[in-house]
């Protein structure tokens, strides 16, 4: 089945299609200790752009579901690259980054610590970009509310801060459990990639059009007046 991807290694969005596609192997094993039958393999994505043409391959981890009768995924990890981060200019801040690597390299190992670094980034990118800093981080998400002018993205932000206070702060209750899932994990992430984006990234973007505009209303000037 054909489907949409965004390449780690050149950031180019492709279709998918089957042909992309490699696995290997599969090895199957029951463990006694449980009493569940296991799936290993190796999955291969080749980027379709001529000018990539890389691979990324990840080790996957299926169980037997006894009801469904079938094998479901229950671990994957990234072997190359490690993860699937995204390359940002270097006008970002080096600590944001950094916590944003961070997030993304420990996803599967534990989401719950991804999810707490997701949200630490999001607070850094909220004191650096909008110079708001307040006592909590609900504070400076609302504080920016007005200036974001996007309702959809101030709920989003704000479930990323909760969702990362569960790795951040303990329950009141030391015996209830809440996770949080890797694909969840990977959402917070992303929410942070397009931040990033529409933030820094717009905000650059903005200043060099103006920049040029201005320059060829000079050149225009220049000509005009016959200065050489």
């Amino acid at each position: 089945m054909a489907f949409y991807r965004v390449c780690p290694f050149c950031n180019k969005g492709s279709t998918i299609l089957d042909y992309n596609i490699q696995h290997s192997g599969s090895l199957e094993f029951d463990e006694h200790s449980d009493s569940n039958s296991y799936r290993l393999n190796i999955l291969s994505i080749c980027c379709p752009t001529p000018e990539c043409q890389k691979h990324e391959i990840f080790f996957r981890k299926f169980k037997y579901n006894k009801d469904k009768k079938q094998y479901e995924l229950v671990y994957k990890l990234n072997i190359e690259p490690k993860a699937n981060i995204k390359n940002f200019p270097d006008y970002v801040p080096k600590q944001i980054l950094k916590d944003y690597e961070e997030a993304k390299l420990i996803l599967d190992l534990s989401p719950k610590a991804s999810a707490t670094l997701s949200r630490r980034c999001l607070q850094g990118m909220i004191r650096d970009f909008w110079k708001v800093q307040k006592k909590t981080l609900h504070a400076e998400i609302d504080a920016i509310k007005d200036q974001m002018n996007d309702d959809d993205m101030y709920n989003a932000i704000m479930a990323l801060k909760s969702i990362g206070n569960i790795g951040a702060h303990p329950e009141h209750d030391i015996n209830l459990i809440i996770d949080v899932e890797p694909e969840e994990a990977n959402e917070l992430a992303g929410l942070i990639e397009t931040l990033i984006e529409d933030w820094y990234i717009a905000r650059e973007a903005r200043k060099e059009r103006i920049n040029r505009i201005n320059n060829i209303s000079i050149q225009k000037q220049i000509v005009k007046n016959g200065t050489p």
